[in-house]
């Protein structure tokens, strides 16, 4: 696991590469990416109804 130094070095580096401002936009279409990501599964993946479920007071085994 890496600790708070090492991501705070890293945190330079990134930042020194691509710049504080481009580095905003990088994580501005990150976090866009994910929320569409997340709403693709939730459409495509149907809630189970009552009768898909399985009823809990069956044994496992």
């Amino acid at each position: 696991m890496l600790g708070w130094q090492e991501l705070l070095i890293i945190l330079i580096i990134v930042i020194a590469v691509f710049g504080a401002g481009r580095l905003a936009g990088i994580g501005s279409a990150l976090g866009g990416s994910i929320r569409e990501f997340k709403k693709a599964v939730r459409e495509d993946d149907p809630p189970a109804t009552k009768s898909e479920q399985k009823p809990e007071g069956e044994p496992k085994g």
